[in-house]
């Protein structure tokens, strides 16, 4: 997977700049040709003129080489490798991604994101809308979640010279987004979208912990890190399974290091695995007394309960998700507690966070953009490159099968009714469930949920890898 991604740039998508259309548009198509001079300017803001398609961007500076400026025809060596570069970049969107997939299909079903549905009319699809209507609403909600890009211009990770993830932290940046989201949610409500401006200072108290240095709490350079020991590392691509357990090993280093009162991701992270011990494939089983004692340790013994995070890493197949599951994909985003799916195509994740018929909109981590600085302290502080307007879908069909999902509960209330929720997806899944629930590992072949090992046994193994 790691073989595709670095064979080409990612393509950009927007700039951090408030200028730039990325986030000024509309939810309509951006898949027609632009000007060739705002193609030349917005690449040069990428490429030096001695950089290199096929290599991650690091700082010239901190390498130690000096740079070697243009002389006679430079300028046209540049306008050269750039329109290579952008060539190869047309290429490997459609390779990856699929050409011209963006803009809202010309359909009235349904769209569910992130456990609100919006029912789409006849006028509205042909593009008759306005400011009250529900895709306007739907445009608000989707460009108010939390978009997370490659950044460049941050410090060097240690012993390296990377000064940014270009190329290979994608998945990364996809799992910052969906932490961004689950926080989002605790500290200010599903119902919430950036037009409030009543909750500005919980807002930028959400984005400060994802900054790029070691002295924000979940930034890049502090999940590699934690991650180190599942293989995390600055220039290289991990998989979903790899970046939950590195979240769960960087929540718990935070959470002994700080109290209650100032601990920067108030819930609990738990893993829903394949068996008791682990990694062995097969349908993850949500055992619930493991999730109690997540909450307990996270709380330090003092309650039974806290709002938790649940990660379900899985495989659903070989070289793509097999098309028994994409009806259980595409529920899952029914479900209010939902905070998307961690997916995309081979060396290009993407964060999921909504369904059309067998459509995933996602938001798209492969931009570049310079780091930008949040805190509390600065309210006038540019957020926009943190968010997107431009609608993007795949067919759920052509994921790679190695995805996660999360679900955010933020009581017991919550977590019983997603299990309720859950097993009923699991009853109607034919003998191909996303997971299974069990109130203890003592009734892990007849669980409280009325699942037996049969349930899990009808899975094949030409549909299931090792995680």
């Amino acid at each position: 997977m790691k073989a595709l991604c670095d064979r080409f740039v990612p393509q950009q998508c927007s700039s951090s700049s408030k200028s730039d259309t990325h986030d000024k548009s509309p939810l309509v198509s951006d898949s027609g040709p632009s000007d060739i001079k705002s193609k030349f300017t917005l690449w040069s803001n990428v490429f030096t003129p001695s950089s290199s398609v096929s290599q991650p961007y690091r700082d010239p500076s901190a390498s130690g080489h000096k740079q070697v400026c243009p002389t006679r025809n430079g300028w046209t060596a540049f306008v050269k490798r750039a329109c290579m570069a952008s060539g190869a970049i047309r290429r490997f969107q459609e390779r990856v991604l699929g050409p011209n997939r963006t803009g809202l299909p010309s359909t009235t079903s349904d769209i569910w994101l992130l456990g609100v549905c919006y029912k789409i009319s006849e006028d509205e699809a042909s593009g008759d809308t306005d400011a009250g209507s529900v895709l306007a609403a739907f445009q608000r909600d989707f460009s108010s979640k939390i978009l997370m890009t490659y950044r460049k211009g941050f410090q060097p990770f240690r012993d390296t010279t990377y000064t940014s993830d270009v190329n290979w932290g994608c998945m990364i940046r996809s799992s910052q987004m969906l932490f961004a989201q689950a926080l989002l949610f605790h500290k200010l409500g599903r119902s919430w979208t950036k037009k409030s401006e009543l909750s500005e200072q919980e807002y930028l108290e959400t984005l400060e912990p994802f900054g790029d240095a070691e002295t924000s709490a979940f930034s890049i350079h502090n999940l590699i890190i934690a991650g180190e020991s599942y293989g995390l590392a600055a220039g290289s691509w991990i998989g979903p399974y790899a970046i939950c357990r590195s979240w769960e090993s960087l929540v718990c280093k935070r959470r002994k290091q700080t109290d209650s009162k100032t601990e920067t991701l108030p819930m609990a992270v738990h893993i829903v695995s394949g068996s008791e011990d682990g990694e062995r494939g097969g349908a993850p089983i949500l055992c619930i007394e493991d999730a109690i004692k997540s909450c307990r340790e996270f709380s330090k013994g003092q309650s039974e309960w806290t709002p938790i995070l649940l990660l379900v890493p899985l495989v659903l197949g070989l070289d793509k998700v097999n098309p028994r599951y994409i009806p259980s994909l595409i529920a899952t985003f029914t479900f209010p507690q939902s905070v998307g799916i961690l997916g995309g195509k081979p060396g290009a994740s993407t964060y999921i966070i909504g369904v059309q018929e067998d459509k995933g909109f996602y938001l798209d981590p492969h931009e570049v953009q310079q780091v930008v600085t949040v805190n509390k302290e600065t309210p006038d502080v540019d957020t926009s490159s943190y968010h997107c307007k431009v609608l993007r879908y795949v067919p759920l069909e052509s994921l790679d099968p190695s995805l996660a999902l999360g679900f955010y509960c933020r009581d017991k209330d919550d977590f019983d009714d997603f299990c309720l929720r859950a097993a009923k997806l699991a009853e109607e899944s034919k003998g191909a469930p996303l997971f299974t629930l069990t109130q203890t590992h003592s009734a892990i072949n007849q669980n409280s949920y009325g699942f037996s090992e049969d349930n899990i046994e009808e899975e094949r193994e030409d549909d299931w890898q090792l995680l």
